[in-house]
Parts: structure tokens; C-alpha cells; sequence
């Protein structure tokens, strides 16, 4: 294991699936989704609601890629030949043994996961999901330990969803009356993401943005406003 190694972090969407990669080592990734990080060292399996209240929410498990094919569906789970998808393609990413994740890395708040890269120094130091995410944009960053360090939930790289079209928002600060969304890239509020209420582009602006919608929520510590 090296800090440089790539982790790629994917939804296990049930029970059956998680049983698959234990007794079969692999798991499958649709092709028309594939992440950039297919190619990954190692994978990383994020836990949805059917696990149920102590395990939903959180990484758990993990495990090296050993590599990767591209086969039907049909071929993967021949056990369901007539699934809507059973034509489709799948990445198939083989699996060494999976290992467990201790403390697991949880998610404060509940968010929509598809993909997270990250790279293994970060996958071994990280507590919650958010501590997975790097960005190249310094105000972004910096602006996330700020807060962090204040006592303020945010959440980094969050994927939403406008007119069947996907945006990722850099940073989403979670406040009692709605959120805070902050973008380093092209998205503008009423333009290509009407989603995107408040575009900051400085501390002053976001505190009063959060003030705005009834303050920002907490983690153990006041805001230092």
C-alpha cells in the first residue's frame, strides 16, 4: 500500500451484492457509468439503506483489484437472463480478499453517492465520507477546513441531479432552512444549475448566506461568527 494508490469508492446496493464480492470476488460496474477510476488499486464499497440502521451510510469494507473485464450482463448473473439489463455491458473488477474498514467511514448526514475518488493516504486517515475528497481549487479547500474547524457540517463534491442533467457542486453547507451551495466551476444560480441558491465567493458572503437560511448546521462547536 503507498499514499499515491488509487482508491475507487462505489455503492454496494444490497446485501446480495456484498455477498457476491465476499464469495466471489468481484463487482460490477455498468459501462455507460464507469468511473475515471476504473482503473483504481484498490476498491472501496459504500453502504446504501438496505443494510439496515447499523451499517447504511458508511464504507465498511474494502479491497485490492486484482483487474477487470468487460462482459453482459447476462453473463455475470446468468441466474436472471430476462433482466431489463441483462444485454447491457459491465465492467467486471476482480477482487482480492475483502478486508474490513475499522472505524468504518461514515456519513454525517445522508448524501447521494455514485463514485468517489480519492487515493489511499486519505482512505486511511479519513473518519467521515468527506475527508475522502481533494480538490485542486484552494478557495474550496481551504474554505472546508475553515469551517470544519468552526464547528460547521459542509460536505464536499456533491452530485445533484436538474432536468436530467448532473452537476457536482463543490462544497454544500447544510443550514436549517435550506443550503448553502458553493461552486468554483461555470455553474451559475438561475442559469445551468437553478439548483445552486448562492454562488459565494468569499467567507462574508457564505456566513450571511447561512444566516439567511436560519444558520449553518453544527458538529460540536459554535460558529465563531
Amino acid at each position: 500500500m503507498y499514499p499515491e494508490d488509487r482508491v475507487l469508492v462505489g455503492v454496494m446496493p444490497n446485501p446480495r451484492d456484498f455477498e457476491i464480492a465476499r464469495a466471489e470476488h468481484w463487482y460490477r460496474v455498468p459501462q455507460k457509468n464507469a468511473p475515471k477510476g476504473i482503473h483504481a488499486e484498490y476498491v472501496a464499497f459504500y453502504f446504501t439503506k438496505a443494510f439496515g440502521e447499523d451499517l447504511r451510510w458508511a464504507i465498511h469494507f474494502y479491497a485490492r483489484r486484482t483487474g477487470h473485464e468487460l462482459v453482459f450482463r447476462r453473463d455475470l448473473i446468468p441466474g436472471e437472463p430476462d433482466h431489463e439489463r441483462a444485454n447491457q455491458l459491465y465492467y467486471k473488477l476482480q477482487l482480492g480478499p475483502i478486508r474490513q474498514r475499522k472505524p468504518p467511514i461514515v456519513s454525517l448526514r445522508w448524501r447521494r453517492v455514485v463514485f468517489i475518488h480519492t487515493t489511499w493516504d486519505r482512505f486511511a486517515s479519513a473518519s467521515e465520507i468527506n475527508d475522502l475528497f481533494s480538490t485542486d481549487d484552494q478557495f474550496v479547500d481551504r474554505l472546508y477546513h475553515t469551517l470544519r474547524e468552526q464547528g460547521v457540517y459542509t460536505q464536499l463534491q456533491v452530485p445533484l441531479r436538474e432536468s436530467g442533467a448532473d452537476y457536482l457542486v463543490d462544497l454544500v453547507i447544510p443550514c436549517q432552512e435550506g443550503d448553502v451551495l458553493v461552486t468554483a466551476g461555470d455553474a451559475r444560480p438561475g442559469d445551468a444549475l437553478a439548483l445552486v441558491r448562492h454562488l459565494a465567493t468569499d467567507l462574508e458572503n457564505i456566513r450571511s448566506a447561512m444566516r439567511q437560511r436560519g444558520g449553518p448546521l453544527l458538529l460540536d462547536v459554535p460558529l465563531d461568527a
